[in-house]
């Protein structure tokens, strides 16, 4: 707890951590606070969308998988109320099509479960002109190809043959490597 920097966050410090994993958002919200930010954690995106309209805040991390629907429909949300707001998208379900999506809509990263609060504050605080500096530990090629085929399903809408056409490879192998978690 001695490595936590001192962010200038400027006039208004207020975050929002839209997650549905209770523990997680509680550590993170804390570990947030220690760093200067003004946190609100909330667990499902239909307070996300009752807070947004009330106060969009200037910071989000917004997961992508909630219980109740898709966080990035918040961070649409965010960006129509307050488009200067800094948003990253956090997920356990990474995946290249996803963060596309996540940076096209108006999220200025996307992260990887789990991400270290100082990482998460760099990407908050990034600029086009300030970019956070690269990872520690970049994704393996494993991971690499994992995340090729899990965007090529995703763009055949989630159907198993038609995806395995198209990458040149057995269904059975595919569904194989679909029901895998991911590589590290």
């Amino acid at each position: 707890m001695n490595n936590i920097i001192n962010y200038d966050l400027g006039n208004d410090t207020s975050l929002l951590i839209l997650d549905d994993d209770e523990p997680f958002t509680r550590t993170l919200g804390r570990a947030m606070e220690r760093r200067g930010f003004e946190v609100k954690t909330l667990l499902s995106v239909k307070s996300g969308f009752e807070y947004v309209r009330k106060s969009p805040p200037a910071y989000a991390i917004i997961d992508l998988r909630l219980e109740d629907g898709n966080g990035l429909d918040i961070v649409e949300a965010i960006r129509s109320k307050r488009p200067e707001s800094s948003i990253v998208v956090l997920t356990g379900y990474g995946a290249i099509a996803t963060a596309v999506a996540a940076v096209k809509i108006g999220a200025v990263d996307y992260l990887a479960k789990p991400a270290d609060a100082n990482d998460i504050v760099n990407a908050l605080l990034s600029t086009k002109e300030n970019k956070p500096p690269p990872p520690e530990n970049p994704m393996s090629a494993d991971r690499v190809k994992w995340e090729h085929i899990q965007r090529v399903f995703e763009l055949c809408n989630r159907n198993v043959s038609e995806t395995a056409r198209r990458l040149s490879m057995h269904r059975r192998t595919l569904q194989r490597i679909l029901a895998k978690r991911s590589p590290r």
